[in-house]
Formats: structure tokens, C-alpha cells, sequence
């Protein structure tokens, strides 16, 4: 199966600078750019994501469902989110499958180390965010430049069927 990161939401969204700032006057803003972050972190890495949100903080019962084929998780009316990542670890962990925990939440990281889990800090999290987002910066701006090398100019709309026909996607 691979690697997993299971992602306590609101703790990453009260650590990282960015979003705790946010937060303040957007919760739902700063839920959204993580997210988002947290897609580009999965197509770059090839790790599969899944962020815990805990309920309490969003009006509604639990529910699942994926965004950017993201797996967003919000936790049961009475069900914390650490609650909901203890039995994930316990649920995903095997033989092929190494299930990384991002929280800065010590008491979390230690259970579901007991667990099996690895730990990945907050801090850790957002540094290797930042390599991704450098890593996708280049390779835009590497596509663009072999886009433009081109001997016959194509609309990108063109230049995407070609893609997909390249690739057997058509």
C-alpha cells in the first residue's frame, strides 16, 4: 500500500505561522490552504494523505469525504481527533504499510508511536512542504521551457491532448 500521513488538522492549522494567523478571522480559509498544501504534498511525495479534523470545531456530525482525491476526515460529535488517529494507526499499520502521524501534540506522538507510527512534527511537516513547493516551482518553470523549445507553436489546450495521447490516456 505504501506510505500514509495521517494529519491532525487543527493542530498543523494552530502550528504553522501562516495558517494560525489566518485562523483567527478564517477558520474555514485556513482549513481550505491546508488542504490544498496538504494535496500538492501527496502528488509530489506519492505518500497517501488523510487530515483529521476534529468536530467540535465544525458544526455537523462526522463525516468523510475526499477533495483534490485527498481523504479530509472530520471526527464524531464525541470523538477527538487524536481519538480518530489512534485507531487509524491501528486500522492502516501493517507489514507494507509505514503510517507517518503529523501533530506537535507530544502526548499524541507518543501513543501512536506505542503504535507503531513515526513521528513527524509540525516544524518537520512545514519544512518539507517548502522543499515541495520549490520542487513543483521547478518543475513549472521547466515545462514552460520545454513547452516554448517546441519547433511548431500549439495552444496548451493542443499541447495537452498531445500529452494524453502520448501517455495512452485517450
Amino acid at each position: 500500500m505504501g506510505d500514509i500521513l495521517l494529519v491532525d488538522g487543527y493542530n498543523i492549522i494552530g502550528d504553522w505561522p501562516e495558517l494560525k494567523q489566518l485562523k483567527v478571522n478564517d477558520l474555514e480559509g485556513a482549513r481550505d490552504q491546508l488542504v490544498e498544501k496538504m494535496a500538492e504534498y501527496q502528488a509530489y511525495s506519492g505518500m497517501k494523505v488523510i487530515i483529521i479534523f476534529d468536530a467540535h470545531m465544525v458544526p455537523g456530525i462526522g463525516k468523510k469525504y475526499k477533495n483534490y482525491r485527498l481523504e479530509i476526515v472530520y471526527t464524531k460529535e464525541n470523538e477527538t481527533a487524536d481519538e480518530r488517529i489512534e485507531r487509524l494507526v491501528k486500522k492502516l499499520k501493517n507489514v507494507n504499510t509505514r503510517v507517518y502521524v503529523a501533530t506537535s501534540d507530544f502526548v499524541e506522538q507518543s501513543v501512536t508511536f506505542g503504535y507503531g507510527a513515526l513521528r513527524k512534527s509540525a516544524r518537520e511537516l512545514r519544512t518539507e512542504m517548502r522543499v515541495v513547493e520549490q520542487g513543483i516551482e521547478r518543475e513549472v518553470k521547466k515545462s514552460k521551457k520545454e513547452r516554448k523549445s517546441t519547433k511548431i507553436p500549439i495552444s496548451d489546450e493542443m499541447a495537452e491532448i498531445f500529452e494524453k495521447w502520448r501517455r495512452g490516456d485517450m
